[in-house]
């Protein structure tokens, strides 16, 4: 990653000139068998139309708070890079009353109906499916992103010592996120390039982003990103370890 990067949309831009063809995200979900694996040229792309869509259709603006209602899992990390890209504020398990738009699970979207802003629902179905039946209320991602264009460009430039994220009670910079995620990416294992992490951490928490997004980009590493980890026996933990050849596990 280059040293001037200073979001985590730069460290993203950064991958892509790279090596747009390293695997970047696998996605377990261990509930349902599911496997995804996104390069880091798919997963840009699918930042770039979620992006689009924040900013095109949603109408967000830099400093507009995004809630995030919404489990470890690669569209969520989707999610996290396209704020970062647009400017908004991604608010990790944040009020939904309190967000101009929120993001919700097929889990939570009683709780997401106190946004009075727009609202957007992911099934979280594999291959990124859509609701059989689209939720009273919400605009089904999986119906609006494909429309939207393959790359991005943000009205204004986004500052890096703005608000993009909060978690856990806990506001960050942009630049904020990147210095972490570098400072810290040797105490969880990440040494560089190659480096490979299973994390099984959820996502509501900075030492779950950051093993499980943050920090294998802030370092060119990748990260095998599990749900449900729990259902998973020693034995075939052990078998994708040595299959998706990973580096260090955090859980």
């Amino acid at each position: 990653m280059n040293a001037t990067d200073r979001t985590p949309a730069d460290l993203l831009s950064s991958a892509l000139a790279a090596d747009p063809g390293r695997p970047l995200v696998t996605f377990y979900d261990d509930a349902t068998g599911e496997r995804v694996e996104l390069s880091v040229a798919t997963f840009a792309n699918w930042v770039a139309k979620t992006a689009n869509l924040l900013q095109d259709e949603l109408s967000a603006e830099p400093g507009d708070r995004v809630a995030l209602l919404l489990p470890a899992h690669w569209q969520t990390a989707v999610w996290l890079l396209a704020c970062a890209s647009t400017g908004a504020v991604a608010d990790v398990a944040g009020d939904p009353a309190a967000a101009d738009i929120v993001v919700s699970g097929p889990d939570t979207l009683d709780e997401a109906r106190a946004c009075r802003g727009a609202r957007v629902a992911l099934a979280l179905r594999p291959l990124g499916g859509r609701f059989p039946q689209p939720p009273e209320g919400f605009a089904d991602y999986a119906v609006e992103v494909p429309g939207q264009g393959d790359r991005f460009v943000p009205y204004a430039p986004v500052d890096p010592e703005e608000p993009a994220l909060i978690v856990a009670g806990r506001e960050f910079t942009g630049a904020e996120v990147v210095e972490r995620a570098r400072a810290e990416a040797p105490e969880i294992g990440l040494t560089g390039p190659g480096s490979r992490v299973l994390s099984g951490l959820p996502y509501d928490t900075w030492e779950g982003l950051n093993a499980g997004l943050y920090g294998p980009l802030a370092t060119g590493g990748s990260v095998v990103l599990c749900r449900n980890l729990d259902r998973l026996g020693e034995d075939a933990l052990d078998k994708r370890v040595e299959s998706e050849r990973v580096t260090v596990i955090a859980r």
